[in-house]
């Protein structure tokens, strides 16, 4: 595969029809904010399995190169999420993973849309939303082509979700999965999508749509109530940043992983590595990983419940103090706890500069696996993320926001270039995308081939157990002869493998002989492609 190369505007997205979607909004005039609404509600259509809107999402925004700011539309528990709760339910060790028990915490990604648009507007934005919803709405309507990676998953989750409330009638109609290929439907939820488009967004917060949604979870068993929709907002946040030798990384704060993200890129900058691919390069990602996860497993939880600044782990002096731990030769003893997760990653940027970086999830794939007999929506499973044990680090309070795998990323390098980049894949998403940055601003690769390379995957991502370092078969026999030698427990699996996620850049170039032109690369694991004009 070729990078994308463009002038006027560029949509990256892991389906076609949500780029091209994005697209289309660019060639009317709209902006990258807008761009992004339409690609983000279409991909919750015709990639269901991974996101909708019964999920969460992310932003960082940047407008014209400056940095970014972002936007945390993180649903937060119920306020009847308790344990004593739970312990009532007979669930006193776990939340459960499925059902109607699992869908415990708001479900924030429409409330992400309406602040992203707020912003949009002050950009001078003017597209309805009915138009920005429109492609979602004709896909769910009318029917999309089931993709292999949502029939595949359909198969491999239906023991555990077809009895789970709504879930057979919205994925399996006539008790059978769909075919690959297939025209698949979501007539209730293209309602829902006509209703919002109608009413407003805030509709699924504090209009009818909330009050049929809340009355329909708490009919079957969820904690959620109609306050805990009233009460949410997405929220304005500063993210993190980390100073590199070509220019500076941003990522989400706390509740999200995005401080192991900029921490693995920081210390990957203090060990000096002159080439990818080889030994040296995949050990010291892969060891800057663990000391980013050990970080982050010991102190990232809802911010207002951290007694320590995350930024404060990537100050100069802190990164060269862990940088220093990392054994060049030999792998520090692994695993460490795990989480896992389903995602979608997109990225726009349009004419005047201003790029999104954007992630949805609804957690595991299908997230809790009930669907709401009115609207279509399938509920998310996030807060199965807290622990009932009251020690925990990420220990279940009522209204609390839970720790979230899912973190989008964008870099502003010194040469004027503006990179929004990210990936979907649970603790895969820090090391994929420390692999693209890297491949791609410090070692000099193309963006296509830094993300076509072959990857890893430390810990375990798509609901797999394996908490091993597994890499593709496509890495010299040396390096993972060298990686097993070093103390790393290596499995080597096949190539261009799902597990390691469906991974996306933008590169906007503001200097140089690429003065004006926008790169842009989606990842062949993938359904997706870079749709610029």
């Amino acid at each position: 595969m070729e990078t994308t190369r463009a002038t006027r505007g560029m949509v990256v997205a892991p389906h076609h029809l949500a780029a091209d979607a994005g697209l289309s909004v660019l060639r009317e005039g709209g902006n990258a904010i807008e761009a992004m609404v339409a690609a983000a509600s279409t991909i919750a259509v015709v990639y269901p399995h991974m996101n909708g809107l019964g999920g969460d999402n992310f932003w960082l925004v940047s407008e014209g190169g400056k940095a970014p700011v972002g936007i945390d539309a993180c649903g937060a528990a119920a306020g009847c999420a308790t344990r004593e709760f739970y312990a009532g339910q007979g669930c006193v060790t776990a939340i459960p993973s499925r059902g109607p028990l699992a869908a415990l915490t708001v479900a924030g990604a429409v409330s992400g849309w309406q602040s992203a648009l707020e912003m949009s507007s002050r950009w001078g934005g003017r597209l309805p939303l009915t138009r920005l919803l429109a492609d979602a709405m004709h896909h769910a309507r009318r029917g999309f082509p089931a993709t292999t990676t949502q029939v595949k998953n359909n198969i491999g989750k239906r023991a555990e979700l077809e009895h789970v409330p709504g879930f057979a009638e919205q994925f399996m109609p006539g008790g059978r999965h769909p075919e690959v290929g297939a025209l698949f439907k979501l007539g209730r939820l293209a309602t829902t999508l006509e209703q919002l488009a109608k009413a407003g967004l805030d509709d699924f917060y504090r209009g009818d749509l909330a009050r049929q949604m809340a009355m329909e979870l708490e009919a079957a068993g969820s904690p959620l109530r109609l306050a805990d929709f009233e009460r949410h907002e997405a929220l304005a946040v500063a993210p993190l940043e980390v100073g590199l030798q070509h220019g500076r990384a941003f990522g989400m704060p706390p509740p999200t992983q995005g401080l192991a993200s900029m921490m693995i890129l920081g210390l990957y900058d203090r060990l000096g590595i002159k080439q990818a691919d080889g030994f040296d390069y995949v050990h010291g990602i892969v060891e800057a990983t663990k000391q980013a996860f050990l970080v982050r497993d010991m102190y990232v939880t809802d911010p207002r419940h951290m007694a320590v600044n995350p930024q404060s782990f990537l100050a100069s002096a802190e990164l060269d103090r862990r940088a220093a731990a990392i054994d060049r030769a030999s792998a520090l003893p692994w695993p460490q706890p795990e989480k896992r997760g389903d995602t979608v990653w997109l990225g726009a940027v349009d004419g005047e500069g201003r790029a999104v970086s954007f992630i949805q999830s609804v957690y595991w794939e299908f997230g809790s696996g009930l669907v709401l007999p009115s609207s279509g929506v399938t509920w998310q499973n996030r807060g199965t993320s807290f622990a009932l044990d009251a020690a925990k680090q990420n220990a279940l309070l009522p209204r609390r926001r839970p720790f979230h795998t899912i973190q989008p990323a964008m870099a502003i390098l010194d040469d004027g270039r503006v990179m929004p980049y990210g990936t979907m894949g649970g603790e895969g998403q820090p090391q994929t995308q420390a692999m693209i940055y890297t491949r791609h601003v410090v070692h000099g690769q193309d963006l296509q081939a830094a993300i076509d390379a072959p990857r890893w995957l430390l810990g375990r991502t798509w609901g797999a157990s394996q908490t091993n370092l597994r890499i593709e078969n496509r890495f010299d026999p040396a390096v993972i002869d060298g990686l097993r030698s070093a103390g790393h427990d290596v499995e080597v699996i096949g190539a261009f493998d799902e597990v390691m996620g469906h991974a996306g850049a933008l590169v906007a170039h503001a200097t140089g002989a690429l003065k004006g032109v926008i790169e842009g690369a989606a990842d062949p694991r993938s359904d997706g492609r870079a749709a610029g004009y």
